[in-house]
């Protein structure tokens, strides 16, 4: 992560969380349920919670988004508490930030530094590492001038510019020549990943994706399902990078199933931005699989902040099956009959406990099977051309070679059926 604004203190930073309910805009409840949530992604960060404050107000105030009395009271409870960091719940402007900062005394940071911090910690792989960076630096451009303040600043004049403005200057330029040079590696990035697809596709597999909130269970699930490994916590964002496995459905057709990142409300959009790289395979899936947790208390509105960024990537027309996960819950369960009447296509299960995956792998071999004929076929070697499309743009579940002849049990797109009459068996 950025050293310049990631504390590398060994003490424990403590932190005192604010959200802020705008009347008229939301519901007390809703500012309330994504406070708890920013707390369970401070303790993610590493941070100790000390206690939430909860600012009504009925207009964003454009010098502090709160008021400047409110402030004063966070920074004597700062005080009180012994904190060292505060948290606001909302997207801070560089200039809103460096004025609380004056008020309160101690470090603040918002939401979306939050995730960043987060995101930097557990990215693993080189492809991680780079779109959290390439966010990192998106959002730091515009806070370099609060970085200098211990240095002179000097506005224009002959002879009047301070060694701090020069600072903020080549650093900006850095971040700026960073920022193109990160571009142009996610570029390269992207066009492996689309090779990648197109080879799957030369195979006749399947792609599908898991979606969902973070800690749905997305990462259980594809274990329970491929019998990997992937790392598995109950924690917000516990894996980032994408995983992919094969599956193989009960009518002997492999899939591929790759797990993505998990979408939170609040989103910072430069995450969203920086991970399309990763997120293009969500939007180039035959098959979404949207995994809901379906025992948590605001499982609706989890729905609706996933479909949010669906939205955003453009993967809102592709084919969704929703996954609800955790009935081995009582609230889960009950949930999952209630959800099951209001979605499209569902399957309820338990990634933990393993039931009903035969329902769900069932499930998935309906949604993939597509307009495809299965057709047993011999087809002389001699018909290579033939054979190689097959291999290419069909589904090829046995094959076997006597002499000149190559006998195939296939499934044949619809378009492709005509050319293939002449070699059908029965």
């Amino acid at each position: 992560m950025s050293e310049t604004y990631k504390t590398n203190n060994k003490e424990t930073e403590r932190a005192i969380l604010v959200g802020v309910w705008v009347r008229g805009q939301s519901e007390e409840w809703e500012v309330r349920d994504t406070l708890d949530e920013l707390a369970q992604l401070t303790a993610g960060a590493g941070a100790e919670v000390l206690s939430q404050i909860l600012c009504k107000q009925s207009k964003i105030q454009a010098g502090h988004y709160i008021g400047k009395g409110k402030a004063e009271e966070i920074g004597r409870r700062v005080l009180e508490e012994n904190a060292n960091l505060v948290i606001f719940d909302e997207d801070l402007s560089p200039a809103q930030g460096r004025n609380l900062e004056n008020i309160i005394g101690v470090r603040v940071v918002d939401r979306t530094q939050l995730i960043l911090d987060i995101f930097a910690q557990r990215a693993q792989t080189r492809e991680g590492c780079l779109q959290v960076e390439l966010a990192q630096h998106h959002y730091l451009l515009p806070r370099l001038r609060n970085m200098w303040t211990h240095l002179e600043r000097q506005k224009g004049g002959i002879g009047m510019k301070g060694p701090g403005e020069t600072q903020v200057e080549m650093d900006r330029r850095r971040i700026q020549e960073l920022i193109i040079t990160l571009t142009a590696e996610l570029k390269q990035v992207k066009i492996r990943r689309a090779e990648q697809r197109r080879g799957r596709r030369r195979h006749g597999w399947a792609l599908v994706s898991l979606v969902g909130y973070t800690n749905a269970g997305k990462s259980t699930l594809l274990n329970r399902l491929a019998g990997a490994d992937i790392y598995v916590k109950d924690q917000l964002f516990a894996t980032l990078d994408p995983t992919t496995r094969q599956v193989e459905l009960p009518n002997r057709e492999p899939c591929l199933i790759t797990d993505t990142v998990g979408f939170i409300r609040k989103l910072p959009h430069n995450l969203v931005e920086s991970f399309k790289a990763t997120l293009e395979e969500v939007v180039e899936a035959d098959l979404i699989v949207h995994v809901i947790d379906c025992s948590h208390p605001q499982v609706e509105q989890q729905i609706d902040a996933v479909n949010v960024v669906l939205q955003e990537i453009g993967a809102e027309e592709k084919p969704v099956l929703c996954v609800l996960n955790k009935i081995d819950t009582e609230a889960g369960a009950g949930a999952a009959k209630r959800l099951a009447r209001t979605l499209g296509r569902s399957v309820a299960v338990s990634a933990v406990t393993g039931e009903n995956m035969d329902g769900l792998l069932d499930e998935l071999s309906d949604c993939l099977k597509g307009d495809k004929e299965l057709m047993k076929l011999e087809i002389p070697l001699s018909e290579g051309r033939l054979l190689a499309l097959l291999q290419n743009s069909a589904t090829v579940l046995e094959e076997t070679y006597e002499g000149p002849v190559a006998e195939v049990l296939v499934r044949v797109p619809l378009s492709l059926v005509p050319r293939c009459e002449k070699y059908r068996i029965t």
